[in-house]
């Protein structure tokens, strides 16, 4: 097990929980937080065991946004090695909510309280998103001076809608939880000790009943489908996907658990490699 120090990373019943840990900072986030989450996340895709991830915080918050302890300075990448040598400095908080783009298991958030700046925007690469009925939200950069980070210009408007997006991301005020369930942002709201239960329980679901390689093609393929141009980039996706899972063992083990009534057991892995049912898709390097 990797030797964290501003995450926790357990597994257990098939479920891996990635706990962001710096209560005393609310969760501040860091480029080691950062690098440390990428890790747990590529643990995650590794373990076959693992057919689930949940990401939330200890304490009271779940990410209060990133770390301003530099001062004003905090934003200022010109200083950084990149910008001397004559390139863009990376976002880190992209290169998190991308690492997180491409995960093979899917990815609950259990947001426990305060999810600020890149708190909230690394949850919107995240498949279901639940929050604590004492959650706060906001995309507060436009009141830092800054813009949103994360990728999150792609991803919040096809989450909530470009109407809603906007709104929240102009203001840059401070929500509740009431009017994230209302705007979409998250699936269900809970008491805060009935949350990592209630992320267990959908995770549970999912672990007990489902094919990991299922799952993991169905992620790639809804994601990514987000940005196709036309229907027929989906449909060629999913011919490809169905003429090589219909020949599967999970396949077989699908149909005949159904007819024998009784609980399937599927046998592939993820780890065996997907296939590759996306020949036309090019992933972009930054530049």
């Amino acid at each position: 097990m990797a030797d964290f120090t501003q995450i926790r990373y357990d597994v257990a019943d098939s479920i891996a929980t990635l706990t962001l840990s710096r209560p005393d900072r609310l969760n501040a986030f860091t480029l080691t937080m950062m690098r440390e989450m990428i890790s747990a996340f590529d643990m995650a895709d590794a373990d076959d065991s693992v057919r689930a991830v949940i990401v939330t915080g200890e304490g009271r918050a779940f990410c209060a946004g990133a770390d301003l302890s530099a001062g004003e300075s905090a934003f200022d990448h010109t200083a950084t090695a990149a910008h001397k040598a004559g390139r863009v400095p990376r976002d880190g908080g992209g290169v998190l909510s991308l690492r997180i783009f491409r995960s093979h298991k899917p990815v609950i958030g259990a947001i426990n309280g305060a999810a600020v700046g890149v708190g909230v925007t690394m949850t919107l690469p995240m498949d279901v998103r639940l929050a604590s009925t004492s959650a706060r939200f906001g995309f507060v950069f436009a009141r830092r001076g800054i813009v949103p980070e994360a990728a999150s210009s792609w991803f919040l408007p096809r989450v909530v809608g470009i109407s809603t997006a906007l709104e929240w991301t102009y203001s840059g005020r401070v929500f509740d939880a009431d009017e994230a369930l209302a705007g979409g942002l998250v699936r269900s709201l809970h008491q805060p000790g009935d949350l990592p239960g209630a992320a267990r329980e959908l995770a549970l679901d999912i672990a007990a009943n489902t094919s990991a390689v299922s799952v993991a093609l169905t992620r790639q393929m809804m994601w990514r489908m987000l940005g196709a141009a036309h229907p027929m980039a989906a449909h060629r996706s999913d011919s490809r996907a169905m003429l090589t899972r219909g020949q599967s063992a999970d396949a077989r083990e699908g149909v005949v658990s159904f007819l024998e009534k009784r609980d399937a057991v599927f046998t592939d892995r993820v780890s065996d490699g997907l296939p590759d049912v996306f020949p036309e898709w090019d992933e972009p390097e930054f530049s």
